[in-house]
């Protein structure tokens, strides 16, 4: 029986995937506890595959899969949530940004009876302008979402057993897992650790991918912008009826006058504007619906030596049969 899995998705970590299994081995063994360590390798271009079967070869307790492409991180971490079979289950990156020596710290907060420790970073040595940008989302979000998402509060956390099933019961297709670790409730607590930097390589989340992420998380799990666009069509609808009733009084009393080129021309372009915006806010949700029929699954499966201990429900994401093979 396993007490303790480990989930990892990577993504080119090659030059940092040594250091941090030999840090992740050097807290996991002292804490006496049986544990699994699942990789997931998220289409890597360099040798990180290779370094992965490496350390599935020389350590049973090490397993991996392997993508046929670049899926992103939010179907890695499915993956690895499905190959897990501890009774707590640890999400951190291969960067070393989450330091895996506050492990213990969050198994002694779960074996308190909470279903969720989430380790919270502060923002130490980030850029003003990235920092100031991250807090007014994080602000935004709360207004918004139907859900609470806590600043600084990422997928490096742990998880009980019956956390994670009902992570792994939500089908949808557009997964954000922020949000999505917050709907399924269940006891929390937090803790606050001092933001590390990387060791090697380079951030894989850029402005744009930050941008996109983010736009997923606030229509993910929220319709309040269709809301916004009805009341905006509706205050717009009111002034109008305003101004209309403003220029028939002053038409009887004063009589008519040219109209006025700039007001005309002024409107006209706010309209189109919040036309065109409203427009791309719907456009976004039915494509969302769209992609959600079509059912794909999350992830294609190269490669893996991961072998579950009973058969997974059929449903959007299970890796195909045709599609997998056994590590060599």
């Amino acid at each position: 029986m396993v007490h303790l899995s480990v989930v990892v998705p990577c993504f080119n970590e090659a030059e940092v995937i040594d250091a941090f299994h030999t840090a992740l081995l050097s807290v996991l063994e002292p804490t006496g506890q049986t544990f699994e360590i699942c990789y997931v390798d998220d289409g890597s271009s360099d040798s990180t595959l290779g370094r992965l079967r490496q350390f599935a070869t020389d350590d049973p307790r090490v397993r991996f899969t392997s993508f046929s492409r670049n899926f992103g991180k939010e179907p890695a971490m499915l993956a690895g949530l499905r190959m897990t079979a501890g009774d707590a289950v640890v999400l951190l990156d291969a960067d070393l940004q989450h330091p895996p020596e506050l492990i213990p710290r969050m198994l002694e907060l779960h074996s308190s009876g909470y279903d969720q420790v989430i380790a919270q970073r502060d923002r130490t040595g980030e850029g003003a302008v990235r920092s100031a940008l991250s807090r007014a989302y994080y602000r935004l979000v709360r207004r918004c979402m139907d859900v609470e998402v806590v600043d600084g509060a990422g997928d490096f956390r742990l998880l009980s057993r019956r956390a994670v099933d009902s992570v792994l019961s939500l089908p949808e297709t557009n997964r954000f897992s922020k949000g999505i670790f917050s709907w399924i409730g269940f006891d929390s607590i937090s803790f606050t650790y001092q933001n590390v930097e990387r060791v090697a390589g380079e951030s894989k989340w850029g402005g744009r991918r930050l941008l996109n992420y983010g736009v997923d998380g606030l229509l993910s799990f929220n319709s309040r912008p269709l809301r916004l666009a009805i009341h905006t069509g509706l205050c717009l609808f009111l002034s109008g009826c305003l101004y209309a009733g403003w220029i028939i009084v002053n038409d009887v009393i004063n009589g008519v006058d040219t109209p006025g080129y700039t007001t005309l021309l002024t409107t006209i372009v706010a309209l189109c504007g919040i036309q065109l915006a409203t427009l791309g806010v719907i456009g976004e949700y039915v494509g969302r619906i769209y992609h959600e029929s079509k059912r794909r699954p999350h992830y294609v499966v190269r490669e893996t030596d991961n072998r579950p201990a009973a058969p997974l429900p059929a449903g959007p994401g299970l890796e195909p049969t045709t599609g997998s093979q056994p590590a060599p």
